[in-house]
């Protein structure tokens, strides 16, 4: 039987003025330690909650085009109200958000089993300085470690 690898995904999103100038940024972590990728998007002009699914959406996309055999995704964010909305605890009212959702659904599918949870913002401060470096610069990146 192949073994499927199990990843750890710290997101964030930001914008400074809401909206502003926004980023998303994404730790992905092997559990096997064996692959690390640092990632990070300049968004433009966004709110922090379309930052935060876009962050979202970058780690998905980074996933498919570095990782293989992916069986397990476990995302960590700092947005209860983005946690909530993608667990189906909430309802997504804003259209854009309901649209981002939707995005995120058709990502999810070629993988297996994905949970997202909350985490406190002194939890995901990796991720927070690559949605600043990200702004700051005004430019994307994807850095790797093994």
């Amino acid at each position: 039987m192949l073994s499927s690898v199990e990843l750890l995904v710290h997101c964030d999103g930001g914008a400074r003025g809401n909206p502003g100038p926004g980023g998303a940024g994404c730790v992905i972590d092997e559990t096997a330690g064996k692959k690390r990728l640092l990632c990070g998007k300049y968004l433009g002009r966004v709110t922090n909650n379309q930052a935060e699914y876009a962050a979202v959406e970058l780690a998905f996309n980074k996933i498919r085009d570095n990782f293989t055999k992916v069986g397990k995704i476990r995302f960590f964010l700092d947005s209860a109200l983005v946690v909530n909305q993608l667990n189906g605890l909430f309802k997504a009212k804003n259209p854009d958000l309901i649209n981002r959702l939707l995005k995120i659904r058709q990502l999810e599918r070629p993988f297996g089993e994905i949970y997202y949870q909350h985490i406190s913002r002194d939890q995901n401060s990796q991720a927070d300085s690559l949605v600043n470096r990200a702004i700051d610069d005004r430019k994307s990146f994807q850095e790797s470690q093994l």
